[in-house]
């Protein structure tokens, strides 16, 4: 088992790295190997729409996104983590996620996915439910934990002081552990899940 953990923070060891360290050692733990790439502090443009990852089978900018992509086809899990700017994640990880979920052609069905957000105070709802649409539009269960996966600080290691946070933190690791367990067993005896011919239907008249 491997997770692949998106620092979307620009801080370093800020309290979003605390809120994905506090999953790491319990993924460790559970002999679950992990990987934690900070990418909020990179500089990473947004998708131009421009198609040529369609041939290509790569996006056609090479950052992050093309180097990152290797990884989060083989990982088991998938882990984005953001700190809240005005109610919505971080724009350079919004970036970087438009581009490696659209660029990448590969099956993504039964990876689990699981984000992570951190906040002063408010906005934490919303960025999580924006961030789970990437799982949920490429057949990608999403793990849950005890409450909405959120941790609370503003300044370096205030995240530290939210006790109910940090443990909701470590709940979301055993779930997505047992999980990704559950669903490489389930992978083994029964296969994936029987899929029908896209159809695309466009609204246009």
């Amino acid at each position: 088992m491997k997770v692949l953990m998106i620092n979307g923070s620009p801080r370093v060891n800020g309290n979003t790295s605390m809120a994905l360290e506090e999953m790491k050692k319990v993924f460790q733990e559970d002999g679950v190997e992990t990987e934690i790439l900070q990418i909020g502090n990179q500089a990473i443009r947004g998708c131009i729409a421009c198609g040529a990852c369609m041939e290509k089978g790569a996006c056609v900018f090479q950052d992050a996104v093309n180097e990152v992509a290797p990884k989060f086809e083989s990982c088991d899990g998938l882990v984005i983590a953001s700190p809240v700017y005005y109610a919505s994640a971080n724009g350079t990880l919004i970036a970087f996620l438009d581009r490696l979920f659209y660029s990448t052609h590969f099956d993504k069905t039964m990876k689990v996915g699981a984000s992570v957000v951190v906040a002063r105070r408010g906005g934490l709802s919303a960025t999580f439910d924006g961030l789970n649409k990437y799982f949920t539009i490429t057949g990608m269960p999403v793990a849950s934990s005890q409450y909405w996966n959120s941790v609370h600080g503003r300044a370096k290691g205030e995240a530290k002081e939210d006790a109910e946070g940090l443990q909701t933190m470590r709940t979301l690791a055993r779930n997505m552990t047992f999980l990704m367990k559950s669903i490489a067993l389930g992978k083994e005896a029964y296969g994936l899940p029987e899929k029908e011919a896209i159809q695309r239907t466009s609204f246009i008249r």
